[in-house]
């Protein structure tokens, strides 16, 4: 996935499934990429949540209590349980592997589920499961 475009790399993550390459690039439009190191934390547990966090390249680990719980890779996605609940951040996430994320804020997420209902479903359907399982972000 190295030598994708960040839109491309987008457009392979399932959640953005069926959008077409404009939908793609606005959601591009409204994230910004950072590239981290391993151990880097990108979420504390029980702080306030202010973004969603797509993984583009590499893994983290998403720890409750200090335990890993759950490993997320590239396609995957967390930071979606404290924008659409308003409530602190369930779990701490620390990058596992140099990883590459695209990073889009409390603003812009809003205005992203506004405009693409259809993702808004599929974060409530991901939220739900991941809080039943007590797999969460």
């Amino acid at each position: 996935m190295k030598d994708l475009t960040t839109d491309e790399r987008l457009a392979l993550i399932p959640l953005f499934a069926g959008m077409s390459k404009k939908e793609i690039a606005a959601v591009s439009g409204l994230a910004t990429r950072l590239d981290l190191a391993a151990g880097k934390e990108l979420t504390k547990q029980g702080e306030i949540g202010n973004e969603f966090v797509i993984v583009l390249d590499g893994e983290v680990d998403v720890l409750i209590d200090g335990k890993v719980v759950a490993t997320r890779v590239s396609g995957d996605y967390f930071g979606e349980i404290a924008l659409l609940s308003e409530r602190p951040r369930t779990a701490t996430v620390v990058a596992k592997t140099a990883v590459s994320i695209e990073v889009i804020g409390r603003r812009e997420f809003r205005a992203l589920v506004k405009d693409q209902p259809g993702i808004e479903t599929q974060l409530q359907a991901a939220m739900a499961e991941r809080l039943a399982a007590d797999d969460v972000d």
